[in-house]
């Protein structure tokens, strides 16, 4: 079993920073596949950035904005958000991909945090 929790999102402006974090807990393997989504009020859920050993993948949106990270030792993933655009307004949810011996996948997600970027 995991738990997935993130940090409280908040409101910024734009051109502003913000980092969120998300607190992992329960059978967690470092090589678990973690990364962060969102989603906008209409919108489907997207890939922001996700993270597995030590390579990261990241939205074109997103790339040279947000960096992904991850404590190992802690589970805690990050996502630093910086030069923040009102098209980055959304629910941010943190999500855990598990594997079985089967390779059959089994994902875990956050309740989600709300980002709130004005104009």
């Amino acid at each position: 079993q995991v738990q997935l929790a993130e940090s409280e999102g908040g409101l910024v402006q734009a051109g502003g920073s913000l980092r969120l974090s998300c607190a992992a807990s329960g059978s967690i393997r470092s090589d678990n596949t973690m990364g962060w989504y969102r989603q906008a009020s209409g919108k489907q859920r997207e890939l922001v950035a996700d993270i597995s050993g030590g390579a990261t993948n990241y939205a074109d949106s997103v790339k040279g904005r947000f960096t992904i990270s991850r404590d190992n030792a802690r589970n805690i993933l990050y996502l630093q958000m910086n030069s923040l655009k009102p098209e980055d307004t959304g629910v941010y949810y943190c999500k855990l991909r598990q594997r079985n011996y089967l390779l059959a996948t089994m994902d875990y997600w956050g309740k989600g945090t709300l980002v709130t970027v004005s104009s």
